[in-house]
């Protein structure tokens, strides 16, 4: 590991690995937002580009276009669980974006799905054990690719409150 100036190796391969996951992660979560917004279409959206990217499809415009179009869907939901679940949408979407400098941020980027869709499932169910939960299902589901990026970074920051919470918990567990 080395300072927050040092890069990271990543290859487009490991940012279709990462992304994979994170739209793994993001689609265990869609049924919370969909319940409250079934019209609005953005983050599903988000999660079916995210996938083209993860089994080679091309990252540019759409990917973004999509991200952010997943993070205004959560924000115009009255919901805190289906919001949770939009974000989650948004960080599948911009997992492909995962920057090459070593800060803890960028964990983030990583994890980031899976928090928001733990965080979604234990604000829809009123139950903080289901949100640890599910983070024990996501660790289950990472491959070998995401720890090997993950592991390239520094351990994620503080703060963040619970999603923060919950970033860390995966990320103590997968390292």
């Amino acid at each position: 590991m080395g300072t927050d100036t040092d890069e990271v190796e990543l290859s487009k391969q490991d940012l279709r690995e990462v992304t994979a996951f994170a739209a793994a992660c993001a689609e265990t979560a869609l049924e919370i937002f969909e319940a409250a917004q079934p019209d609005d279409t953005r983050p599903r959206n988000a999660i079916a580009v995210a996938w083209a990217f993860a089994r080679g499809g091309e990252r540019g415009k759409a990917l973004r276009d999509a991200a952010w179009a997943a993070q205004k869907a959560a924000n115009s939901t009255d919901s805190d669980a289906a919001r949770e679940a939009g974000r989650a949408a948004m960080a599948a979407a911009g997992a492909a974006y995962l920057h090459p400098l070593a800060k803890a941020t960028q964990v983030k980027h990583i994890l980031g799905s899976a928090a928001h869709a733990a965080r979604a499932s234990e604000l829809a169910a009123g139950d903080p054990t289901v949100g640890v939960q599910h983070i024990q299902q996501a660790a289950d589901r990472v491959s070998p690719a995401v720890i090997a990026v993950l592991k390239r970074f520094p351990a994620a920051p503080g703060g963040g409150g619970r999603v923060g919470e919950l970033v860390r918990l995966l990320d103590n567990a997968l390292r």
